[in-house]
């Protein structure tokens, strides 16, 4: 069955009550309260994104996340009634996409699951047209499509990766939306307003945020991260892709 949220958290009237809540605005929700009934979960349903718990009665959220990530793409919110900087860190950087701190505001969590789902939305519709374009003749490409097709530097929808001379390299589904956000804009600055509003869908996310997707990302394109070719900082701006 296809569901468009999983909430995994052994709080279970604050997960029922964040589902039911959910369902009211059409968004098919289910929860379960442990680390081992998430994986059984994924076994025989499929999800669009995931509300994840830090501390669960049989395991560590942060775990459970690095097991998800080694088989799907799909965007990781945690929920978490731990407040502490580091744990934030190593939320994103294990492949969170996000950390929301409880208690949270019911509306505010909705907003940022909409944004989540109408991004994997937007995926999937470009993943649809990727595939239209690569069945198309070579003598039928507009000369635009005909360019993209040279570059040596491109993104592939479908796998959810950038392409570098001819290295498929996967990204993680926020990774990906932090550099197809940079990629519209190359050669250009895109200030860190920008990022946040197109990547995270709003203005309200602390440098913290940007800095670890955008030090992820260095990590798995850059021959020398601490030197980027390709991604740079503009100080006090933000960051440019040079391509």
């Amino acid at each position: 069955m296809h569901y468009n949220c999983l909430i995994v958290d052994d709080e279970v009237e604050l997960a029922k009550m964040t589902a039911e809540y959910f369902e009211m605005f059409d968004i098919k929700t289910q929860y379960v309260e442990s680390a081992e009934s998430c994986f059984d979960f994924l076994k025989d349903n499929e999800t669009d994104m995931i509300l994840l718990d830090i501390n669960l009665k049989d395991g560590s959220g942060f775990e459970v996340c690095r097991k998800i990530r080694e088989d799907y793409q799909l965007p990781i919110l945690f929920i978490s009634a731990r407040q502490s900087d580091d744990d934030v860190l190593v939320a994103l950087s294990i492949g969170g996409d996000d950390y929301v701190k409880k208690p949270y505001s019911l509306s505010v969590l909705l907003a940022k699951v909409k944004v989540n789902l109408k991004r994997v939305e937007q995926i999937k519709k470009l993943s649809e047209g990727t595939d239209k374009t690569e069945n198309v003749p070579e003598s039928k490409l507009s000369q635009e499509q005909k360019t993209e097709k040279q570059e040596v530097f491109y993104l592939d929808a479908p796998t959810m990766s950038v392409i570098m001379n001819g290295e498929h390299i996967p990204l993680k589904a926020k990774e990906f939306a932090l550099l197809k956000a940079l990629y519209e804009h190359k050669n250009t600055i895109v200030t860190k307003e920008q990022l946040f509003d197109e990547v995270w869908g709003d203005s309200f996310y602390g440098d913290g945020t940007l800095n670890v997707h955008i030090r992820k990302l260095r990590e798995k394109m850059e021959k020398d991260p601490n030197n980027p070719e390709y991604i740079k900082t503009v100080w006090g701006t933000g960051y440019i892709l040079e391509i």
